[in-house]
């Protein structure tokens, strides 16, 4: 890698500099748009104690949660617990700390972390245990809790397309969480289905710019679905 071209070829590589405690910011929504093979690596590390923030923490087996067999992660920031056995007993154990964060409050704290904004206010929460022990300031009539921003060591993002300059698009709903996760590391690594040269890609249609993102790679992917439903016959 040298100059603007930002594409890394081994996933040892793209997660270089990954040390226990760090905080991770993890791209995705259950199993769309997960970093799976950025995942991988940060389990065939062996790193602990790590913070993960994510909308959720995979399934068992597969995405976030191969994470949890060996006790790699330490605290994780999500919003939903989801189907994961694994997540559901290590939290009942008390060997997972857990903050539950409200989606939308989630989504803004990457967001404002990305942005250089060290807290907001709002409403969501507010006189519920999420609000509890936050400072409360009153705007037009209405009660608002302080949220303050997130940022990480690492973020880990999937896309869709990229070129080597490391500007991003996303295909339909991997934009959940990823172009956010994306502007709040200290280093950015997303890895993609497609890697094009400078210029082929539409800049009306990019969703992160190059500035963000630090490190590209082009990666293979196995795309399962959650919960397959059919019609019986």
């Amino acid at each position: 890698m040298s100059g603007f071209n930002k594409v890394v070829d081994s996933y040892e590589e793209a997660m270089a500099g990954l040390e226990d405690g760090m905080t991770i910011l993890a791209g995705g929504f259950g199993l769309c748009g997960i970093p799976e093979n950025l995942i991988n690596q940060v389990k065939s590390s062996g790193v602990k104690d790590l913070t993960i923030v994510s909308n959720n923490c995979g399934i068992d087996g597969f995405g976030l949660g191969v994470l949890l067999e060996d006790r790699q992660i330490k605290k994780m920031v999500s919003s939903y617990v989801g189907e994961n056995a694994l997540f559901e007993q290590q939290l009942l154990a008390g060997e997972l700390e857990v903050e539950l964060t409200p989606q939308g409050t989630l989504a803004e704290k990457m967001r404002a972390g990305g942005a250089g904004i060290p807290a907001f206010y709002t409403a969501t929460g507010f006189g519920t245990p999420v609000g509890e022990g936050k400072e409360v300031r009153e705007f037009s009539g209405r009660s608002y809790i302080l949220e303050e921003s997130i940022t990480g060591d690492f973020a880990i993002v999937k896309g869709w397309k990229a070129d080597k300059f490391g500007n991003v698009i996303y295909r339909h709903t991997a934009q959940n969480f990823n172009p956010l996760a994306a502007t709040a590391g200290k280093i950015t690594v997303v890895e993609v289905e497609e890697i094009v040269e400078p210029g082929e890609l539409d800049p009306a249609h990019i969703h992160t710019p190059g500035i963000y993102v630090n490190r590209i790679i082009k990666g293979n992917f196995e795309k399962r679905i959650e919960q397959r439903t059919v019609r019986s016959n």
